[in-house]
């Protein structure tokens, strides 16, 4: 088991971060670099008003050497404005160079150090609100259209928590919006990172079967109640998936050749499934709780929707089961329906 006091060592990336230390420090190299190189044109454009007791001259290494000792404060006073519009251009160009130089070398300073204090709370704060949300593990094709899915049907990003050790996939998934726990899914301290405990659902879209067994099997000792749904390639790796704790298992690679092989026989089923597939537009399907004054017989024409399905106490009844007739309160039903009405 890995202690929950361990999971500060897993990098956490959390959206709309600002740039790392490094980049911040290099921008602002250049700003100061380029305030330099404005003092040392000032002072060479006005190099008469310049005075340089070695050799009576300002050259343009003199000009950078003035404006270098000049804008970091240093000032050995062996070159200085004689003239009066040279004391001038001191006053209003250089002299606010010069605080800016100040400015930036001291807010550069403060921020570095506030800059860890700062990424401590921002994750301490979005831990704090980590509760009754979708952790999806691995962001790979599966992952995004996963998460499209479950923006599609109304929730928010900040309900999403993505699991993936790929640096390129981490960027896409942070650019959309999510928080990111950069580590495999298949390991307990990254699940613990990810708030497994008060999670309400596992989405597992991993690569290989042998890890989403792994993680489903992880998740479920952490987690007892969360809804654990997996994508598993082999139909013989089902099973294995339920073993492991896992509501429900996908195979992706036998609904892709079912799909395929109904293509060649009836396209048109492959179009409805495809719109079925599409959240928002065309058929959907919906659930919903049955209401105390639905209960009893069914009507033929209720709704517009079709029901699909009840489930009743955790079991899924078709509509041509018998049972399906009557609603009773507590029921879940699966209805088919159309945007268009």
């Amino acid at each position: 088991m890995v202690a929950e006091g361990q999971q500060g060592r897993i990098p956490v990336v959390l959206p709309g971060e600002e740039r790392g230390p490094l980049r911040k420090i290099l921008g602002r190299l250049a700003i100061a670099l380029a305030l330099i190189a404005f003092v040392a044109v000032v002072t060479y454009a006005g190099r008469d008003g310049y005075l340089d007791p070695e050799d009576g001259q300002i050259s343009l290494l003199d000009a950078f050497y003035y404006s270098t000792v000049s804008i970091t404060t240093t000032g050995y006073g062996d070159i200085r404005p004689v003239s009066d519009g040279a004391r001038l251009a001191t006053t209003i160009l250089v002299t606010p160079a010069r605080v800016l130089f100040l400015i930036l070398l001291v807010g550069t300073t403060l921020e570095i150090l506030a800059e860890r204090s700062r990424e401590a709370y921002r994750l301490a704060r979005w831990r704090r609100r980590l509760k009754d949300h979708t952790i999806v593990c691995g962001y790979g094709a599966k992952g995004r259209s996963a998460v499209r899915t479950l923006l599609d049907k109304g929730a928010g990003a900040d309900e999403i928590v993505v699991i993936e050790p790929n640096a390129e996939a981490r960027t896409r998934a942070t650019a959309d919006g999510l928080a990111v726990v950069a580590d495999s899914a298949a390991t307990q301290a990254a699940l613990l990172e990810a708030g497994i405990r008060d999670a309400s659902a596992l989405i597992v879209a991993a690569d290989r079967d042998d890890t989403a067994v792994l993680i489903a099997l992880t998740a479920r000792e952490l987690n007892a109640e969360a809804t654990i749904v997996a994508s598993v390639r082999e139909e013989e790796n089902v099973h294995l998936l339920h073993q492991s704790g896992a509501d429900a298992a996908i195979t992706s690679s036998g609904a892709a050749g079912r799909l395929l092989g109904l293509s060649t026989q009836t396209p048109q089923v492959t179009e409805v499934m495809e719109d079925l597939l599409t959240v928002g537009e065309g058929l959907d399907l919906a659930e919903r709780e049955v209401g105390e004054a639905e209960a009893g017989p069914v009507p033929r024409h209720a709704h517009q929707a079709i029901m699909v399905a009840i489930v009743r106490d955790g079991e899924v009844i078709r509509f041509d089961d018998d049972r399906a007739a009557e609603l009773r309160p507590g029921d879940r039903v699966l209805e088919l329906f159309s945007h268009r009405t």
